[in-house]
């Protein structure tokens, strides 16, 4: 019906959504790392070659794009001795293949970098807008974000992947009045992973981020969880290795499985569950927007984006918010006219 709700009022001063231009904070990444030490390449990771026997290294083997004696394009090709390897090489990863780590069910993401008109980015300089329906997608949201000068318009789905175009008209029309007049300046489409590979780690070798499928269901976010198991993994290997002296193994990495599964695990459950309950018809999606009025909602819904972990621990107010919950889903599923479509201001 287009209603529109207000969240955000639950938040602290020091609080907030951050959005993120990858273009900008990958480049401040990878400079970040060379600082700290690393060493960077810029190439293409082509594949590797697994050990023989327990202590052989792996072998890399990719083009070097910055070789002088190689084709800009094409790059040299190159090989490259390691003890471990951390495959945090996205959704389509080479490394995972390599290590015969299973496929994953994923949605497409499709978005178009737009510029607006400046009254216009006005009102996206501190928003950002979630919009469900089955216009826009049959099972997820599309989304207006705002990329500092620019927004990004777009939309996904993991049960429709070929109507992804008439979803992202879908989101074009739901919009038109705040993107009117808008010139598009990027299109990008990208797989996001639905649940974890079924294997992660293989001997030395293990997949961190979205190489791993660790994407959560409900709003889709990759970026913070691809950073925090790079790190957490990261640092398992520094102890367990005791900063470079001892050879590790599956052990290790598995330990860091452990301790991830056990700290995130019940997030990815809960918003599994949330996209099972309310992305999958409209009469659900009614319910989900009604109940996001709730201020208890908001805050337990922030709270838990924020701080990456399930919030919730009002036996009183979880108690009020199923029976809420409930009663909002009978009445939309039982309401025999849908209220009209409203026109957003």
């Amino acid at each position: 019906t287009n209603k529109e709700v207000q969240i955000g009022q639950t938040l602290k001063d020091d609080e907030y959504i951050g959005m993120v231009r990858r273009e900008v904070l990958d480049d401040f990444l990878r400079q970040r790392a060379k600082k700290n030490g690393a060493t960077l390449i810029n190439g293409l990771f082509l594949g590797m070659t697994l050990p023989e026997k327990k202590g052989d290294s792996y072998v890399l083997t990719y083009n070097d794009y910055e070789d002088e004696q190689g084709n800009a394009r094409k790059g040299v090709k190159k090989s490259l001795e390691v003890d471990v390897v951390i495959g945090a090489d996205g959704a389509n990863s080479r490394v995972a293949k390599d290590i015969e780590a299973g496929d994953y069910e994923y949605a497409i993401a499709f978005q178009e970098r737009m510029k607006i008109p400046e009254q216009k980015m006005d009102y996206y300089k501190d928003r950002a807008e979630m919009y469900v329906g089955e216009d826009v997608s049959p099972d997820f949201y599309a989304w207006v974000f705002p990329k500092c000068d620019h927004v990004a318009v777009g939309t996904g789905t993991v049960v429709d992947k070929k109507g992804i175009q008439r979803y992202q008209q879908g989101i074009r029309d739901r919009a038109a009045t705040r993107i009117d007049g808008g010139e598009i300046i990027r299109v990008e489409a990208r797989p996001i992973p639905e649940h974890p590979r079924p294997w992660r780690v293989k001997d030395r070798a293990i997949l961190v981020g979205d190489a791993a499928g660790y994407v959560t269901k409900c709003s889709g976010e990759g970026i913070y969880f691809a950073a925090k198991s790079g790190r957490m993994c990261a640092e398992t290997i520094v102890k367990n290795s005791k900063q470079g002296v001892r050879m590790i193994d599956e052990a290790d990495l598995m330990e860091h499985l452990r301790e991830w599964d056990g700290k995130y695990g019940p997030t990815y459950l809960v918003l599994d569950l949330l996209q099972k309950v309310f992305y999958t018809s409209d009469a659900a999606r009614e319910s989900f927007v009604e109940l996001c009025e709730e201020e208890y909602v908001q805050k337990v819904t922030f709270d838990s984006y924020l701080y990456k972990t399930v919030q919730g621990n009002d036996p009183m107010g979880d108690l009020k918010l199923g029976w809420k919950t409930l009663s909002s889903l009978y009445k939309f599923n039982n309401q025999k006219t849908p209220d009209p479509m409203r026109t957003l201001a």
